[in-house]
């Protein structure tokens, strides 16, 4: 089975600054981690290659440092992993994002499971699983609590807020996995080392079949305008009268005065 994980290097979330002048994260001086979900997805990949035998791949698109991530995939059991790296990439919203990390897919060849983490702690859109699965034209499941493929035969637990649903379809597949799906190993030694002498191959955007107008900042329809922090809400009274007649009079005068009614 060839299974490719799609992974992200992210700050770490209690280091996190906002630049005012251009709204983008601060990465300068910032922890930078594995996109814990991410973690997951690759938990899923590697117990899928337990099973079935065969391949993981994880692919990133990020700047140079970015390579670290993956060979933190590659020490906890990854066979390969792959690094998109271009100032072109630069930018890049959830659409742009995706168009290149379906244009590295292809390049890879020919897969069976697309696994993600169900989105990224610094972006928190849970975009680019499903536009990756279209960019790719293969069936999508998201938010993946449990995972069986036997016999070509996908069968999924998703969850949602009043329970779960269970799903099938077939191969190839791309699938986004919640936290609860797993607990991520731990990198071996031996993984370690392995990741130490791995050399991380990087390629731009001249090795990948992409438009230029459709990726980084110029194949971005979406761009932010503006962060900043909501004002917080005045807390509210609580009405406690001896009755309930007395309680809906007072609170009907306070609506009166307030001008709400």
């Amino acid at each position: 089975m060839e299974i490719i994980v799609c992974v992200k290097q992210v700050p770490d979330t209690t280091e996190v600054k906002i630049d005012p002048q251009t709204n983008t994260l601060i990465r300068q001086g910032v922890p930078s981690i594995v996109n814990p979900f991410d973690k997951n997805a690759l938990e899923e990949a590697l117990k899928l290659k337990e099973k079935h035998g065969g391949q993981v791949t994880v692919i990133s698109m990020g700047p140079p440092q970015a390579a670290e991530a993956l060979k933190e995939c590659i020490a906890m059991g990854a066979d390969e992993a792959v690094l998109l790296s271009d100032r072109a990439f630069g930018g890049a919203d959830t659409l742009a994002t995706s168009r290149t990390l379906a244009a590295g897919i292809k390049k890879l060849g020919n897969f069976d499971v697309i696994l993600c983490g169900k989105q990224a702690i610094d972006g928190d859109t849970a975009q680019v699983g499903p536009e990756l699965a279209e960019h790719l034209a293969i069936s999508q499941l998201t938010y993946v609590s449990k995972l069986d493929i036997t016999d070509g035969v996908v069968r999924v637990e998703r969850e949602h807020e009043e329970g779960y649903e269970v799903i099938e379809t077939t191969l190839p597949v791309l699938i986004s996995v919640v936290k609860s799906i797993n607990e991520p190993r731990y990198a071996s030694i031996k993984g370690r080392m392995k990741a130490n002498r791995k050399e991380v191959p990087v390629w731009t955007a001249a090795d990948v079949d992409v438009n230029l107008d459709e990726i980084g900042l110029k194949g971005s329809p979406t761009q932010v305008r503006r962060i900043f922090t909501p004002q917080q809400r005045v807390q509210g009274e609580i009405i406690q009268e001896d009755t309930a007649r007395a309680a809906v009079t007072r609170l009907l005068t306070k609506l009166n005065q307030a001008k709400i009614i």
